[in-house]
């Protein structure tokens, strides 16, 4: 090395910006951040130039307008006089609450799939190896069409419950109706409701916000139950039993609280032509989320194979020979190994799935891309905005999954003495 190259003392001159370490990778980043800026800044320049050219100016203003449409499902209140802001939103929640449930299911079903296919079970785990690779090798929106017309044909008509002679039954106690209209199921309801806080775009129930702080409670006292659990084991060398009492940390409070607000389950009832009451989920949510569940738990079983098999064979031996059941071994010894194998490429699945609810517009699900990106675009003639805010939204998603999927990630990451 050059004594120029790496200069520790002496007076700062132009030419150590660039032949100088200390101050190198600083210059070519100022230089690709001023190229990077030039660069948006001729975009944008000449894509307002050529809209005013055609009359057309870059504005936002189209939120407020109102968006005269109807949307089928909705987590909020919405009507055709509401502003194309509004149903952007309630477009929005539609998206979350499937990408939520999605990525909840997926990964129940893939890391099941994934155990369930290194079974030494020849029967269990060529069939598992058989739903892997049927969903993984056929497109996700012929899963979502498959599923959609399974639901709308071949599904009863709400008039098959009626009667005596009914050719159709309500499942689980009567309380769940699959129907060719879409799924009936039970709805949480309170006696002694707290109310609502209104945030101007939305209700907040205040009976959730309880229930959501009491099980924050019930959690903070389990991780205290579990380190002192620990804390004996690590003393006295036996781990003291603590099933019941983590039972009873999280039954009680719930319980108590369940009690006070008068909650009980509104069951859906056949009045007239169709159901009512309960919660009912349409043919093209409860088709998105079947499809998204299956396709993605599919690729996530295959992760959650490699994760285990990632995993030394001697850690399994050492666990059957201090006695630990296979389950045993698996639940305590291998997965919470495997985990650190298994999420980072769990980060691309949730994201996958997110950005695979676009596909609802395949089946009439109204999401942010049928309402943003489809009905308000074509009736403002907004193209660039609405499709710069549609990428926007996707990305700010993607980006907050990410940042949450890695935090964890880096939360069970080994740790270097």
């Amino acid at each position: 090395m050059t004594p120029g190259t790496d200069a520790r003392s002496g007076d700062f001159r132009l030419s150590m910006l660039l032949y100088d370490t200390r101050y190198r990778s600083l210059t070519l980043q100022f230089i690709a951040l001023v190229l990077f800026v030039l660069a948006a800044w001729w975009l944008v320049t000449n894509t307002v130039a050529n809209l005013k050219a055609l009359g057309k100016d870059f504005s936002f203003g189209f939120l407020t307008v109102r968006s005269g449409y109807d949307i089928n499902q909705r987590l909020i209140e919405y009507t055709s006089d509401s502003s194309h802001g509004r149903a952007m939103l309630v477009g929005l929640l539609n998206t979350l609450l499937l990408a939520a449930l999605s990525c909840v299911t997926a990964t129940i079903v893939g890391v099941f799939a994934g155990v369930l296919r290194l079974s030494e079970n020849w029967l269990i785990s060529r069939l598992i190896g058989f739903y892997v690779e049927i969903f993984r090798n056929i497109p996700l929106v012929l899963w979502i069409l498959l599923i959609f017309a399974v639901m709308t044909e071949s599904m009863p008509a709400p008039n098959a419950f009626r009667g005596e002679n009914a050719t159709s039954s309500m499942l689980f106690f009567d309380s769940v109706a699959i129907t060719n209209r879409g799924v009936y199921v039970p709805e949480p309801l309170f006696d002694r409701s707290l109310g609502n806080i209104d945030l101007g775009i939305f209700l907040v129930s205040v009976d959730l916000l309880a229930i959501l702080a009491v099980l924050a409670v019930c959690t903070y006292a389990w991780r205290k139950l579990k380190a002192h659990a620990s804390a004996v084991q690590n003393a006295t060398g036996v781990r003291p039993t603590t099933w019941w009492k983590s039972l009873l940390i999280f039954a009680v409070p719930l319980l108590v609280l369940k009690l006070a607000l008068g909650f009980h389950l509104g069951m859906p009832e056949l009045k007239g032509f169709n159901f009512a009451g309960g919660t009912y989920m349409r043919n093209s949510f409860f088709a998105m989320w079947v499809a998204l569940t299956l396709y993605t738990g599919a690729f996530i079983a295959e992760t959650v194979r490699g994760g285990i098999l990632a995993i030394s064979r001697g850690q399994s031996e050492a666990a059957f020979a201090l006695g630990l059941r296979p389950g045993r071994t698996m639940s305590l010894v291998i997965l919470p190994q495997a985990l650190r194998v298994i999420i980072p490429p769990m980060i691309s699945q949730y994201l996958n799935i997110t950005k695979n609810t676009s596909l609802a517009l395949a089946v009439g699900y109204m999401d942010l891309r049928a309402t943003l990106g489809g009905i308000t675009i074509n009736q403002t003639g907004r193209e660039l905005e609405g499709m710069l805010l549609l990428m926007l939204t996707y990305l700010v998603i993607s980006l907050i999954i990410s940042m949450v999927m890695n935090w964890y990630n880096a939360s069970v990451r080994l740790k270097e003495r």
